[in-house]
């Protein structure tokens, strides 16, 4: 069974292309044109699209056939449970992502750090419910916030290393964004293990490179979870 699962972004789609369970190919930065070769090359049996910010149904008229495609949505039959009080605002890759830890950590407490636009924490059990999280500013968020509400403070892109002690205003703004984030993850890291001291810690989002060598704390980096994710919900779905 081929599965195709759509990740749909702020400006570009992700794509994976499943073999029932197993992922054989994925890409990402592509705009609807690479998606269509990529349903003409592939010609999956199934497939699922998820998106933050774009109508399932202007997908559709925009990228024509496809074959048997579900939407995810809080509504559709789910692998997990969830505990959450405003599942019709519960972003959908928070969803996914929860889903990819709890297929590949199974009767595992887990948490789940996606470091994209916003960081999100987000706590499955492993009983296989979701329990909630936490929403911060990214990375580029908080670079982006520094310039924009002040009259003086330069836009910076990330830097690879940043120094703890800023002798400069770039070396400070950089720190405070850098440092600043990786303690707050490891604070965050810390308080669920006092829930749940042997929980798994799973690190995903196109921002986690920039991190993934500083946390302290023992991880399991899987960039591909929210494509992992979403093809688990596929096959419940299907099979």
């Amino acid at each position: 069974m081929t599965n195709m699962v759509i990740d749909a972004g702020n400006t570009h789609y992700k794509v994976g292309i499943f073999e029932h369970e197993v992922l054989i190919y994925n890409r990402a930065g592509l705009d609807l044109k690479g998606v269509r070769e990529m349903i003409d090359m592939y010609r999956p049996e199934y497939s699922i699209f998820s998106s933050v910010n774009i109508e399932f149904e202007e997908f559709m008229v925009d990228i024509g056939d496809i074959g048997p495609i579900i939407s995810l949505s809080p509504k559709i039959p789910l692998p997990i449970s969830y505990h959450y009080h405003t599942p019709e605002t519960l972003g959908m890759d928070r969803l996914a992502a929860a889903v990819g830890a709890q297929a590949l950590y199974p009767g595992q407490d887990a948490l789940v750090i996606d470091m994209g636009t916003c960081i999100t924490y987000d706590w499955i059990d492993g009983n296989g419910v979701y329990q909630g999280g936490i929403i911060s500013p990214g990375m580029r968020m908080r670079f982006q916030a520094m310039n924009r509400f002040t009259k003086r403070l330069p836009l910076l892109e990330p830097p690879r290393e940043a120094t703890f002690l800023g002798k400069s205003t770039k070396e400070s703004m950089e720190s405070g964004v850098m440092n600043g984030i990786i303690a707050e993850a490891e604070g965050i890291i810390a308080r669920y293990h006092n829930i749940s001291p042997t929980m798994c810690v799973v690190l995903c989002g196109g921002d986690a490179a920039y991190f993934e060598s500083r946390l302290k704390d023992t991880i399991f980096v899987v960039p591909q979870l929210v494509l992992i994710g979403l093809n688990r919900i596929l096959i419940h779905n299907v099979v």
